[in-house]
């Protein structure tokens, strides 16, 4: 349907009222109360104190008009009222509903509908002023008059009750002003079928009651504060909508709660938050630019004051912030998945510096130190969560790291003649992230990796025990310049939600020795509620196509894939495929019983691999395991512990921390 010429909306400042939007609405109804303040000739309560004064002197005594010259008959007294109250009554012997100028009304039906309107009122009853007047209230609040008007006339049959109305304009028009935020279509599509048609007061009080309710639902701070009835049919509607003046950014102690000196930068703060000074006030907004404060991960609390500007409907935003400490050290532990024999199988300590707030502008410096049996990983992380100038949110990340892990995966265990291998990695490199839609989020980088194989000693090696090349390039180390996109879907927080990651990596050959190859991968994780359990099913898969070395292959089997084997001992190939499924059922407290099933394979692609490590060490290529879990929330994440079968009835058990990948 086209835009209406009759509707119109004009924006311009206006003073909001001291209730709140969410108010209930007053009696009488909002549109009545609206027209009231706003029409002298519909003041309600001045046409009931008119007919209040007008019955008053007429009844008891004298009538207020005659129909002719004949002597006044005595006027027809009966009695006190029955309430007790002291009130006259005065017999009427007919009543009826006329026009302003006493003729007969245009249309009878507006006539048959003031009628209905009537309780008290009705011929040879015997009435009070108090009943005539609620009468009147009837009437008006019919929502089709604008006034009515008890006249009493004395006739040779008794007092003859007259009520003048005045019907409303027909509704030619609608002006709307100050609704800045309020679509237009939904005041169009309100009076879509009312053009043409009497003003009806009650249809407006619906309208006024959808507008503000529609502010309320979104949060806004809003409501129509006027409303009349201009020449020619038209509706003048004033909307107030709260406006945002000035944000103010005040730091708080931690101990005493008293201002402070914040070492966070102003703008730092202000550039997160959605609502701007001249937006209209919005709490479900303003509710989640604290959210967003708090996930900056700087500040312990954040609160947002809102408050009034002087006689205007503007209000200032006071934000009250708590800084946390902005860096220390810390140490921990964890579990390698790289270890899969020995006493301390896996075992690793860490110790980290952190610096969460550099220069007051949310800049991110970690420093950490990773040392196992075998692991060893030091890591240097600089990131800027939200570049300086950049719109759309883009984080940028540079890293170096040294890191020495288990060959174990692609190359075995230990062998009676043979050490353990390990893979030594220097890795340095940029990434840039952004969101780029709802639930979507991008990565792109550039990483160097120079990477190489070494024995018990420490000593580089090309080849294993069984004469398989340990490099692509025949060297001591390869050399990779690789070009990262990765590409993260989530649907919420929750872990058990829909996720997709879709990763491609392109080793590009800047220099001829350095490797070219191509890698992609996929995950995905879905979840589903069935009654009080909890189904979660995922998948992953990969291929790499180019020169790269063995110990880039996928590895299969292990806490993270095929449950029931060890880490890698499924196979490593260039493609794979893994599928999941378990269903978790939470016990009591923290503690979550899960039943699980996994599948893994390497799509026949071992043997493909450079030296083929899969088929030298005799990994099956494909398997199964499923088994039973029980998983404990703790503040490191939960705690898995579980017990498995594979599809060779070998038993294991499996520990980690955190959900699967």
């Amino acid at each position: 349907m086209g835009r209406r010429r009759d509707v119109r909306f004009v924006s311009s400042g206006v003073k909001l009222p001291s209730a709140p939007a969410s108010a209930p609405s007053p009696s009488p109804a909002p549109a009545l109360a609206l027209l009231s303040a706003a029409l002298p000739f519909a003041h309600i309560g001045r046409a009931f104190d008119a007919a209040a004064r007008r019955l008053g002197a007429c009844l008891p005594r004298v009538p207020v008009a005659r129909a002719d010259t004949a002597p006044t008959p005595p006027v027809r007294r009966h009695g006190k009222d029955a309430g007790g109250g002291g009130e006259e009554r005065v017999l009427i012997s007919e009543v009826a509903v006329r026009g302003k100028d006493g003729e007969p009304l245009e249309r009878p039906e507006l006539e048959a509908a003031a009628a209905a309107a009537l309780r008290a009122c009705r011929p040879n009853a015997a009435l009070t002023v108090r009943e005539v007047q609620e009468d009147v209230h009837r009437v008006v609040e019919s929502g089709l008059f604008r006034s009515c008007m008890p006249v009493a006339v004395d006739t040779r049959d008794g007092i003859r009750l007259v009520f003048e109305v005045e019907p409303n304009q027909d509704f030619h028009g609608l002006v709307c002003e100050g609704a800045n935020m309020l679509p237009s279509k939904f005041l169009e599509d309100s009076f879509r079928d009312r053009h043409g048609k009497i003003i009806n007061i009650r249809h407006l009080d619906q309208v006024i009651k959808y507008v503000n309710g529609w502010y309320q639902e979104r949060g806004l701070t809003g409501l129509v504060s006027y409303a009349e009835i201009l020449s020619g049919g038209i509706l003048r509607l004033q909307v107030s909508e709260a406006e945002v003046n000035n944000i103010n950014i005040r730091f708080l102690d931690r101990k005493t709660g008293e201002p402070t000196v914040g070492t966070t930068q102003p703008e730092t703060i202000l550039r997160q938050l959605t609502t701007k000074k001249g937006q209209a006030y919005n709490r479900a907004q303003v509710k989640r630019d604290v959210e967003t404060i708090l996930t900056m991960g700087i500040m312990e609390d954040v609160t947002i004051i809102p408050q009034p500007v002087g006689d205007s409907n503007k209000v200032d935003l006071v934000m009250n912030l708590v800084e946390r400490p902005s860096g220390g050290f810390s140490a921990g532990c964890g579990i390698s998945s790289g270890i899969t024999s020995g006493p301390l199988s896996g075992l690793i300590g860490s110790f980290a510096y952190s610096h969460r707030n550099v220069f007051g502008r949310n800049k991110k410096l970690n420093l950490s130190l990773e040392r196992g049996q075998i692991d060893s990983i030091v890591r240097l992380n600089f990131t800027d969560p939200w570049i300086d100038g950049d719109n759309k949110r883009t984080s940028r990340t540079v890293m170096v790291q040294n890191s020495r892990t288990p060959g174990t995966l692609v190359h075995g265990g230990d062998h009676p003649d043979h050490g353990p291998i390990t893979i030594g990695r220097v890795t340095a490199g940029v990434e840039y992230s952004r969101p780029f839609r709802p639930k979507w989020s991008g990565t792109l980088g550039l990483i160097f990796q120079h990477a190489g194989a070494r024995d018990d000693k420490s000593n580089p090696i090309i080849r294993d025990f069984y004469n398989s090349q340990l490099t692509a390039s025949g060297n001591a180390y390869d050399d990779t310049l690789l070009a990262k996109f990765e590409s993260i879907y989530t649907d919420s927080g929750d872990h058990s939600n829909t996720m997709f990651v879709f990763n491609v990596e392109q080793g590009l050959p800047v220099l001829p020795e350095w490797l070219s190859f191509n890698r992609v991968t996929a995950r995905l994780r879905q979840g589903y509620e069935i009654g009080p359990a909890r189904l979660l099913l995922s998948a992953s898969g990969g291929h790499v196509e180019g020169n790269f070395p063995p110990h880039e292959a996928f590895a299969i089997g292990g806490t993270n894939s095929v449950r029931g084997y060890e880490e890698g001992a499924v196979g490593s190939g260039r493609s794979y495929a893994v599928g999941s499924g378990e269903v978790s059922c939470r016990m009591f407290g923290p503690l979550e019983g899960v039943v699980f099933g996994d599948y893994g394979s390497d799509l026949g692609s071992g043997p493909k691999v450079p030296g083929d490590p899969a088929g030298a060490r005799g990994k099956p290529g494909s398997g199964y395991g499923y088994g039973v879990s029980v998983r404990v929330d703790s503040p490191l994440g939960p705690l898995r512990l579980e017990y498995a079968f594979n599809d060779k009835q070998a038993r294991r058990f499996h520990f980690a921390v955190g959900y699967r990948n």
